[in-house]
């Protein structure tokens, strides 16, 4: 479903995504309208599946995961849906994408505890998933956050 978006819209969008926490009312006055025009503009963004939800931004490092990297991984094509099946079980890789036009064919984001704990998931859980082909680490060293 296609949803036209206004400028009030990518406003609301932009102040929620800078401080979902906001009140409403305070929304309102950032986005210049009224509380129960903001109210039913939000109604209508998560109806229509625009705002999926809310949700607290963790500092990795602080909350304990002091250790992140980008995982590629070259996969069978054909094993793909079990492959995300397992892949989403996994509980360090915190996003994944399927990507193309390149060498590899899906990019994950892996917080662990230390660099041990970053070898047990890329050696042990991450290639010893059939249909796995290879995988190439690039550690994080400085996370810089789009907020």
């Amino acid at each position: 479903m296609d949803v036209h978006l206004d400028e009030t819209d990518r406003r609301i969008l932009h102040e929620l995504t800078r401080d979902g926490r906001m009140s409403v009312r305070a929304l309102a006055e950032a986005v210049n309208v009224s509380r129960s025009h903001a109210y039913s503009r939000i109604e209508r963004l998560q109806a229509a599946g625009v705002l999926e939800g809310f949700t607290a931004v963790v500092d990795p490092v602080r909350s304990g995961l002091g250790t992140s990297a980008y995982v590629t991984l070259s996969v069978r094509q054909s094993s793909w849906r079990d492959l995300s099946e397992r892949l989403r079980r996994v509980p360090e890789v915190k996003h994944m994408a399927l990507v193309g036009g390149g060498d590899v064919d899906v990019i994950l984001l892996v917080r662990t505890r230390d660099n041990e704990a970053l070898r047990r998931v890329v050696l042990d859980v991450l290639q010893g998933i059939p249909g796995v082909l290879s995988t190439r680490t690039l550690l994080i060293f400085e996370d810089m956050p789009n907020r």
